[in-house]
């Protein structure tokens, strides 16, 4: 039996075909387990990396040949119905949750000099707002004894400082508070809590020069891959992690700060 069959399992933030919250779509569904993922395109496209409309649409064929139910839909995070919204569809479609991963993040690069309240409340509204409520919203649905997953995106912000990222550093930060508290909460009801913090990534975002800079930071001679985080995760939701929760991992490869 695959390790993950029977789970159904929500992804935010899938938006790129070649991003973390796709890699974990494919890790997941290749371990049996079914998928609905949300996207915002909005968001991607006026980001420097862009994105085509059609690659949500192109990863639900992908992840259909994988033999799991998959669905998906188009959600501003950003609302405050939108875990209402994205669990009722999920329940209607595929049924009740068994895991939640919380991958999707907005980010922009400010600093103390330029940072504007509007930039920050946007930052807010997705990293902290959103991945408070919906991991409430999926407790509240939660409906067996045991076998609950919460998986929080971070990316290491207590582990050095992050100069030119001012609003993402300090609402990705609280997101590390968030999973040890809410962990203890959510024990008795069979759920766990863990963050991943996968460090730089290459997601199609990177130049040349940056990969150069990057590279002699990685002690294994290579920079992080979709796919690192995704393993990670499939193991933090299945049964074998059991007992770990409140934790935040750092699945970076060792990367020299």
């Amino acid at each position: 039996m695959a390790l993950l069959s029977g789970k159904i399992a929500i992804i935010t933030g899938v938006s790129r075909s070649k991003g973390i919250g796709a890699a974990i779509c494919r890790e997941l569904a290749e371990a049996g387990c079914s998928i609905f993922y949300t996207y915002w395109t909005a968001y991607d496209k006026e980001m420097p990396w862009s994105v085509e409309s059609d690659e949500p649409a192109k990863l639900k064929s992908e992840l259909l040949q994988k033999d799991v139910r998959v669905s998906c839909m188009e959600l501003d995070l950003t609302s405050v119905k939108a875990p209402k919204t994205l669990f009722n569809r999920v329940v209607e479609e595929i049924g009740y949750p068994d895991i939640l991963i919380n991958n999707a993040a907005y980010s922009t690069n400010n600093d103390f000099s330029n940072l504007t309240y509007e930039d920050l409340d946007k930052h807010y509204k997705v990293n902290v707002r959103a991945t408070t409520l919906l991991s409430i919203q999926f407790a509240r649905f939660f409906k067996k004894k045991k076998g609950g997953r919460i998986i929080n995106l971070t990316s290491g912000q207590f582990r050095g400082p992050m100069p030119g990222e001012l609003a993402y550093a300090t609402t990705k930060g609280s997101v590390d508070a968030m999973t040890i508290t809410l962990s203890a909460e959510l024990a008795p009801l069979g759920i766990t809590v863990n963050a991943i913090n996968p460090g730089p990534t290459d997601t199609g975002w990177m130049t040349k020069a940056i990969k150069d800079d990057l590279i002699p930071k990685f002690p294994f001679g290579r920079i992080g891959e979709p796919r690192d985080a995704a393993k990670a995760i499939r193991f933090l939701v299945s049964d074998d992690a059991e007992w770990i929760t409140g934790q935040v991992i750092h699945s970076e490869g060792g990367f020299i700060r």
